[in-house]
């Protein structure tokens, strides 16, 4: 898949499809005018937008996710791990711990994960 990122207002717009999935593009506008204050040409535009980079798709006036919100914020980790620190997962865990401990749980958890990977 091509690089995708979404930007804070198209992040929000998304959560409200992944959220409501399936959802009629009517219930779409009528949700992005309560919930973003945005009329429905900007809600038609942005979802065109997001339609062409392959996140969501509208058949017959229905919007659906064809990736899960899972599935894109781990794409856009992968993408991040490989831009900044050159695809090592090491050299992103020892930055992000630098600033931050991670509690006894917290390590149990990754510890977990590598033994079950």
């Amino acid at each position: 898949m091509s690089e995708i990122k979404l930007g804070l207002v198209e992040a929000k717009f998304a959560d409200i499809i992944w959220s409501n999935e399936p959802l009629t593009t009517k219930e779409l506008v009528n949700r992005c005018q309560s919930e973003l204050n945005w009329k429905r040409t900007t809600t038609y535009t942005v979802l065109k937008k997001l339609c062409e980079r392959g996140i969501f798709k509208t058949e017959e006036s229905v919007v659906t996710a064809l990736i899960s919100k899972e599935e894109f914020y781990s794409i856009q980790s992968e993408q991040f791990v490989e831009e900044t620190f050159s695809g090592s997962l090491p050299a992103f865990i020892a930055a992000f711990t630098k600033r931050k401990n991670l509690s006894e749980e917290e390590i149990e958890e990754i510890k977990n994960m590598i033994d079950k990977f």
